[in-house]
């Protein structure tokens, strides 16, 4: 047992744990030592051997708990602390969309004006396309780093800066949808709002925020990734764990305000608890932050301005993730439990959303009833299943989802279960809901609604998969791809050596996980005249065939 027990102290760094801990959970100190102890036991996989997380806690306003687990910097041997510097991805929004609500607040902007009052260079697309838009993800713009992957530049492979961003936002002749009728997720928006930040105040958002949040709210370890060459003490490297080791993946880009906030646990923890106080932006403002657009038909659910609005085992939940190369993080408010999480990790499969509702749980657990996960209430005949399973593509996208069935009941596969609620509604243990009427589906998640269609696979001949090969190029992506034929299958080429294989969907639709979906368009006369390019967050990204 010793040997365990100077493991775990070495492992674990500990800051304050006040002992109004106990005093705001209304339990003997005894407890919050029982509370920290499994807390612990949520992180206990990490180590001196692996990258790990820092864990924040707040209850009342007041910051009860900060740990550390495994390593900083895997090299030199530094152990993480509540201390130690992350990259906080894109839990970094809210902090660009205060600024912008700022500046209205200030009477320099409107949150409703259209965008290209201040970014003239953004294409007309002759529909309203709004600055609140940008901010809850209903604008309709491409993710500028999709694009860039569809390129063969996958963010962090090279520098970029937000004149990288106009430019690749100037070439896009199409929107993924008319702003305000859907929600897709686009950094696009964000990257475009730093930008509006600076024009408009005459500071660039690191000034701004540095001067009207950071300093107001003692964040003294909080700073913006403005410039990736930038010394910053005290700083957790990222890792990915790659063919069996682990690997350095850090973010070497110009590009910020979508993410790029370094921060630590405890001053996510003054920033939630100085929102919730009022002390930035004043009365109400946090409430217009939280003023939730969606599509699902549910008022308790849905995107704020860089926060996403949900309920979790009942209590209301104000959050969001965050990823940028190596770096996890996710902040969680519950208002009215007065409790906030904040989990900062640097390894790419730390899970740092699942700890920190690992972490929630048990302290709202102190304050409130919690409600049941979702489980499944109904079992499935074989005919009901039957009418669940198979291949369906969405309407708006052309993305595709197949449901299978295995000895554990219904679930998407390569994904996770789906819990029957009737012999046609169905839900996931995230909450997103499955209608289905042995035609199509209805999907609804926190956010947006969509509509499957039945489609049957395809297996094409090597006659119709002949038809396809030729030269693709898109001015929008700046990239000619090359598809060939070889055997059965077919295969994509570009330069200067990506080289991927092409799996058949439905008909004249294929998948690669490079890609994402790619559906081949045909003129009036059948014949193949070009491609387009589906993702989650690119929608019909059209190439024409050279």
């Amino acid at each position: 047992m010793l040997p365990r027990m100077l493991t775990l102290r070495r492992r674990v760094a500990t800051g304050l744990l006040p002992f109004a801990l106990a005093a705001a959970a209304g339990a003997p100190a005894v407890h919050a030592a029982d509370l920290t102890a499994r807390v612990d036991a949520a992180f206990a996989s990490f180590g001196p051997a692996t990258p790990g997380c820092a864990v924040g806690v707040s209850t009342d306003g007041a910051i009860a708990l900060t740990r550390g687990y495994g390593m900083a910097d895997l090299e030199r041997d530094v152990p993480i602390t509540p201390d130690s510097i992350f990259e906080a991805g894109s839990v970094s929004k809210q902090f660009t969309a205060a600024a912008v609500l700022m500046l209205a607040r200030d009477g320099k902007l409107s949150i409703d004006d259209p965008v290209r009052r201040y970014v003239p260079e953004l294409p007309d697309y002759n529909v309203p396309l709004t600055i609140r838009h940008l901010l809850n993800h209903t604008s309709g713009l491409r993710d500028w780093g999709a694009l860039e992957a569809v390129a063969g530049w996958p963010r962090t492979t090279r520098v970029n800066t937000h004149a990288h961003v106009l430019e690749v936002v100037k070439r896009q002749r199409a929107l993924n949808f008319t702003p305000g009728t859907h929600w897709s997720y686009s950094n696009t928006g964000y990257n475009l709002a730093a930008i509006i930040v600076q024009r408009v105040s005459g500071q660039s958002l690191a000034d701004f925020t540095r001067a009207r949040i950071f300093e107001p709210l003692a964040m003294t370890r909080t700073s913006w990734r403005d410039d990736h060459t930038r010394i910053v003490k005290g700083r957790a490297q990222a890792y990915e764990f790659v063919d069996g080791a682990f690997h350095l993946e850090m973010p070497f880009e110009n590009v910020y305000g979508n993410g790029g906030l370094l921060t630590t646990v405890s001053d996510l923890l003054r920033w939630t608890a100085g929102l919730a106080a009022g002390r930035i932006g004043g009365a109400g403002f946090l409430a217009e932050m939280e003023k939730a657009v969606s599509f699902s038909g549910d008022p308790t659910r849905g995107y704020g301005l860089g926060l996403m609005m949900d309920t979790r085992r009942g209590a209301r939940q104000v959050d969001h993730s965050g990823s940028t190369a190596g770096y996890r993080a996710h902040l969680a408010n519950y208002p009215e439990e007065r409790v906030s999480v904040a989990v900062l990790c640097n390894g790419g499969n730390a899970g740092a959303t699942a700890r920190a509702y690992q972490v929630a749980d048990l302290f709202l657990a102190e304050r409130t009833t919690l409600a049941p996960a979702p489980e499944v209430k109904h079992t499935l005949t074989s005919e009901e299943t039957a009418r669940v399973e198979g291949l369906y593509r969405s309407t708006l996208s052309g993305a595709f989802v197949s449901f299978i069935h295995d000895k554990n009941g219904v679930r998407v596969e390569g994904g996770g279960p789906l819990l029957a609620q009737t012999a046609t509604r169905f839900l996931t243990p995230g909450g997103q809901s499955w209608e289905f009427d042995g035609n199509g589906a209805r999907s609804a998640d926190r956010y947006d609604v969509v509509t499957y269609v039945r489609v049957p696979p395809a297996t094409p001949s090597a006659t119709e998969l002949a038809e396809l090969v030729g030269e693709y190029a898109s001015s929008e992506a700046g990239v000619t791809i090359g598809v060939a034929a070889e055997g059965d299958s077919l295969v994509i080429t570009r330069a200067p050596d990506t080289r991927m294989r092409l799996r058949p969907v439905y008909k004249d639709a294929f998948e690669t996980p490079m890609l994402g979906v790619i559906v081949f368009r045909r003129d009036a006369a059948l014949r193949v005249a070009g491609l387009s390019v589906s993702q989650e967050r690119i929608w019909d990204l059209r190439f024409e065939k050279k």
